[in-house]
């Protein structure tokens, strides 16, 4: 396969963690014999250093072309005021808007071996494996919005359309799992939240396969610290998804190890860990690759198809939080690289048992 990769770095460690995923997929196209070309492009905060905009025109040009995005993090100190009439965030926005990836999806799964590093006590974290499938285009984040001197709005409007297509992704995506959607609104308050839970209403009677529940967002804030093994795909919009999503990370022990994809109608994705830029420790090869690596997998997956390579790249990385080594952000000592190179080795040491495994699966099929 031939397939070209837009890279953006973007700003803190953006960079750092997007090469070590860049390496990993370099190794997947030799090892599999797939041809992949990479465009570095720059977004957030150093383009406006560079640009004046925090997305040039000839960046989000290249997103548009490429067969899918992979973005490491955007802003930091220097572009922090919020009234700044140019934000590094911005530029995210944009992109997200351009490209038309209505459908955030980020997984969280515990792993065992760092279970004691989550805020909670082991026994609510067996069986955790929610996939949340956050509205990304629409709400409030790109709704009107009006300033004066003491008063301010931001308008959150959905349309039918808006709801629907994200509803029936994460439909189709239980269809996968174990058939389990919960819709998370307002409804008792917002009336965008009464348009978004009739409408879900209305396509659940599409999938009698799967079972629907609805929960308001504010019992849900706490049902995902009480009770986060009983949730399966978890579908709302995009402020609360911005906000469930970041609580939800926290059962995993570190925003370092989490990753997500960005998806609309098309094959083209938005691929990017859900960490920030960490400025604090940018420049200094500490920062955890774990999520712009399985980033990286969910690129395979979902834009280019190729399901084994993102199986063996899964694999690999399982191996290296079973057996170390860990970056500091869970208890260990290793460097970015270091994880970077052992993720590498164990995909080498485990590809041949993802491609016998996949080769017998399709015999069988």
């Amino acid at each position: 396969m031939k397939a070209h990769i837009v890279t953006l770095p973007g700003d803190g460690v953006g960079p750092e963690v997007t090469a070590a995923a860049v390496a990993v997929l370099q190794a997947v196209a030799a090892r599999y014999s797939h041809e992949f070309s990479f465009e570095e492009q720059a977004i957030g905060g150093c383009a406006i250093d560079a640009f004046g905009e925090p997305l040039p025109a000839a960046a989000l040009a290249a997103c548009q072309q490429a067969d899918a995005v992979l973005l490491g993090a955007v802003g930091g100190p220097k572009w922090s005021d919020p009234n700044a009439p140019v934000r590094p965030e911005q530029g995210l926005l944009a992109l997200r808007a351009a490209l038309g990836v209505y459908a955030n999806l980020r997984p969280l799964q515990v792993h065992p071996a760092l279970a004691a590093l989550s805020p909670l006590k082991n026994e609510k974290l067996k069986n955790v494996d929610v996939l949340f499938v956050r509205e990304l285009t629409g709400g409030a984040y790109f709704g009107a919005k009006t300033r004066t001197a003491d008063t301010a709005t931001d308008e959150c409007k959905y349309t039918v359309a808006e709801v629907e297509r994200v509803v029936r992704r994460a439909f189709d995506l239980a269809r996968d799992r174990r058939r389990h959607v919960t819709s998370v609104d307002k409804a008792n308050v917002l009336e965008t939240s009464r348009l978004w839970r009739s409408t879900v209403q209305r396509i659940a009677a599409d999938y009698p396969d799967v079972k629907l529940e609805h929960q308001l967002v504010d019992s849900m804030a706490m049902l995902l610290l009480t009770q986060p093994s009983r949730y399966d795909v978890v579908v709302t919009e995009n402020l609360f998804g911005d906000i469930l999503t970041d609580e939800a990370a926290a059962l995993a022990g570190s925003l370092g190890l989490l990753p997500s994809a960005s998806l609309g109608e098309g094959s083209n994705g938005l691929y990017e860990p859900i960490h920030g830029s960490a400025p604090d420790i940018a420049g200094q090869n500490v920062a955890n690759p774990t999520g712009a690596i399985l980033s990286a997998a969910m690129l395979l997956r979902h834009s280019l198809q190729l399901e084994a390579e993102a199986v063996a790249i899964e694999a690999a990385v399982d191996h290296v939080l079973t057996h170390g080594p860990h970056t500091r952000d869970i208890g260990g000592q290793a460097s970015t690289t270091q994880i970077r190179d052992a993720v590498l080795a164990a995909f080498e040491a485990h590809a041949d048992t993802a491609e016998a495994f996949f080769s017998g699966a399709r015999a069988c099929g």
